[in-house]
């Protein structure tokens, strides 16, 4: 662990998780108030595991409607990724306080139980209220209603004697899709791909990037400085309410997604073209370091998020609603980042979503359009400029066996590895060829509830001055 990490942790003294631990057993105790807060997380995971729809999207559609407090919207968003983290461990406890299977076609009886199965087995909420909620969530919808009475002896059985049964259950196992863990396996070896799963069905804390003195926010907002320069918080609640959010001192981002920007040095004066650029994280980092960017992406409703953003920041960018695809310019550029569409598995633990959401035949399909993106942000890049592409997925097919067939392509481009200081970025991070690629494993000194990073991987390639 870094110095700064030490002393601010010695400055605060109480353990970060705290606030975390603090939302469960504060929203745990609602009483009948707490069912809109409940119906929202069922909502959520019946749109998710039935529908497949993003979590986010449907999270935010289901909360639009309800006049939630910022706590209740806080528990219900708990409640449910709480299920996606641990649902194959949830339902195999259940199976054992039921005589036969469910029927099928029950409207959103399964989500109901696995809500509450959660509720009683992981946030230590008050068994009268978990079970008494869920058995009147169960008798307002209109396939399930005819299952109060069973739910509610499942669930009383299930509080007095289910969590011995749950700890002894290998959630990594029943809980990823066994694909993803064979892939995970064969890349990085079994141990270690354990490793992965394990960090990534860890609920994670909060990263910020600050535009200036991150020691300074990180004692305001009770976190730690990372090696690597972001601030890391155990920060529950609104992000908006936090010291600094209104004055534009800092912007949400995940500790391993700021590292790819820090791979080009200073960006001073540098025109840069970035693609895909939404939701903008490493647009603001480009920003804060004085380059002039021309921001693309397809979505016009992301890309005015990612202007409110910069505008909260006192930060600029010129905008432009293309496809990356068939997107050019007159002009070329000092600096082209491509921070492509991926199958995101680096992410899971920020987005347990991805677990239901994704196929193995994702990754060809997607592996195929960054090949595209590649080739079309090439011809952008001025001779002498650099190309810095990355991907949030731990897939190799997505990072390193990309840029090789590129690089087989194009021999006008070489790969620039690593310039920066091994106590940002450690050896350990660097891939042979000397490329970025970080793990959710990683950081896995530092304290429960503060640790893991994204599954990250970037290379910085040059193009040839003639």
């Amino acid at each position: 662990m870094s110095k700064a990490m030490t002393n601010n942790r010695r400055a605060r003294g109480a353990p970060m998780h705290d606030a975390r631990t603090r939302l469960k057993s504060s929203a745990s105790r609602a009483g009948s108030d707490g069912l809109p807060a409940r119906d929202v997380a069922v909502s959520a995971l019946f749109s998710v595991l039935i529908e497949k729809r993003p979590f986010d999207d449907v999270f935010a559609k289901a909360t639009a409607t309800r006049a939630l407090a910022a706590r209740d919207r806080a528990f219900a968003r708990l409640i449910a990724t709480t299920v996606l983290r641990n649902r194959g461990s949830l339902q195999a406890v259940l199976k054992t306080y039921l005589e036969k299977p469910l029927p099928e076609h029950l409207g959103r009886l399964e989500q109901i139980l696995l809500a509450a199965a959660a509720q009683l087995l992981l946030l230590q909420t008050p068994p009268h209220a978990a079970i008494s909620l869920a058995v009147d969530q169960c008798r307002a919808d209109r396939n399930g209603r005819r299952f109060g009475n069973l739910v509610n002896a499942v669930l009383r059985r299930l509080s007095e004697s289910g969590s011995g049964r749950l700890a002894s259950l290998d959630n990594i196992m029943l809980t990823f899709p066994d694909w993803l863990l064979d892939r995970w396996s064969r890349t990085y070896g079994v141990a270690e791909a354990r490793q992965i799963a394990r960090a990534s069905l860890s609920e994670p804390p909060l990263d910020i990037t600050v535009k200036s003195d991150a020691e300074e926010w990180a004692s305001r907002l009770n976190g730690i400085t990372l090696p690597t320069g972001s601030v890391r918080c155990s920060h529950v609640g609104r992000i908006e309410d936090l010291e600094g959010y209104a004055d534009g001192a800092w912007w949400v981002q995940d500790a391993a997604a700021a590292l790819p920007v820090k791979l080009l040095g200073d960006v001073t004066g540098l025109s840069v073209l970035d693609l895909c650029a939404a939701p903008g994280g490493k647009t603001a980092q480009l920003a804060a370091g004085g380059a002039r960017i021309l921001a693309v992406d397809k979505s016009a409703g992301r890309l005015a998020r990612l202007q409110e953003n910069l505008r909260r920041l006192g930060l600029s960018a010129d905008v432009s609603v293309a496809d990356a695809q068939s997107f050019t310019s007159e002009t070329m550029f000092d600096v082209v980042l491509l921070d492509a569409p991926c199958t995101a598995t680096g992410t899971i633990r920020r987005h347990p979503d991805i677990l239901y959401l994704k196929r193995s035949e994702d990754i060809a399909a997607l592996a195929a359009l960054q090949a595209k993106l590649l080739r079309q942000a090439a011809r952008l890049v001025r001779p002498g400029g650099t190309l810095l592409y990355c991907t949030c997925s731990l897939e190799p097919e997505e990072g390193e066996h990309q840029i090789a067939a590129f690089l087989t392509e194009r021999s006008d481009f070489r790969r620039q590895p690593i310039q920066l200081d091994e106590t940002v970025i450690p050896l350990l991070w660097r891939t042979a060829d000397g490329d970025l690629r970080t793990l959710p494993s990683y950081f896995s000194e530092l304290p429960e509830g503060i640790r893991g990073l994204d599954g990250f991987y970037a290379a910085t390639l040059v193009k040839s001055d003639c």
